[in-house]
């Protein structure tokens, strides 16, 4: 079973257990809420909704809050000197699909639960890692094992370019000179 559900001015296509990224929505983390607007419900059955359905439920979990990646906008008008560089981070919320109800009243449930992402633990992992690299680099630590680098083959099609380029050199060189009695001959003339 599948449904169309529109939020933040946008019309998504979800299933039950389904990660989306929507515009932010005044939600905590972990709360768990029905989207209200259901345009469609299809599956086995399929009803539209004018332009919803009131019946049918879409019931989501807000498992992360954040900021998408930079975008860059950059305005030029050439050969006027205008340029204008600036960065947009948008607010994003990412929901976990629970479950979908359609008119009829069946149900389609989430194989796995939502996994909701807790800032507090992400600190307190980077904080025991940055402890262990403390430890590391005290005097009296033992040294922690690196992995020995591999080294890269080199190609012997290199040596054939670097033969080629040397070739063209000495040809622009001769060419030089070629010109340069050409012109003490005229002069002397």
């Amino acid at each position: 079973m599948y449904a169309i559900v529109r939020t933040g001015g946008k019309q998504y296509r979800v299933k039950a257990g389904d990660k989306l990224r929507v515009e932010k929505l005044n939600k905590n983390l972990g709360d768990e809420f029905e989207i209200p607007e259901v345009l469609w419900v299809g599956g086995a059955d399929s009803f539209s909704g004018n332009p919803v359905l009131p019946e049918a439920k879409v019931v989501a979990v807000v498992t992360h809050q954040t900021r998408a990646a930079k975008v860059l906008v950059f305005k030029k008008k050439r050969r006027q000197g205008y340029r204008r560089m600036q960065g947009h981070r948008q607010w994003y919320t990412e929901l976990f699909i629970k479950s979908i109800t359609n008119p009829k009243g069946e149900v389609s449930q989430a194989d796995t639960e939502a996994k909701v992402f807790d800032p507090s633990k992400k600190q307190q992992i980077l904080d025991e890692r940055a402890a262990v690299r403390k430890e590391a680099k005290k005097p009296g630590a033992k040294p922690v094992a690196k992995k020995a680098p591999t080294k890269k083959k080199t190609v012997k099609k290199k040596a054939v370019k670097k033969k080629a380029t040397k070739k063209k050199v000495a040809k622009k060189k001769t060419a030089k000179k070629k010109t340069a009695k050409k012109k003490t001959a005229k002069k002397t003339n």
